[in-house]
């Protein structure tokens, strides 16, 4: 009984560890540049004050 409750549990984990770890992946200004602050000209302004590496537009 408890090794099937154990595999539900893991199982669920699993299931949501996956869409956690997509959503963390490369984002404009992230890790040491803070995030983003704003944009300017279709570029992604980090919060450092330096221009984001980033090919995404923003509006």
């Amino acid at each position: 009984m408890k090794s099937n409750a154990l595999k539900k549990l893991a199982a669920l984990f699993m299931a949501c560890a996956v869409p956690m770890a997509s959503h963390a992946a490369n984002t404009p200004c992230s890790g040491k540049k803070g995030g983003v602050s704003h944009c300017s000209a279709g570029k992604f302004i980090c919060k450092d004050g330096t221009t984001s590496a980033s090919k995404k537009v923003c509006n």
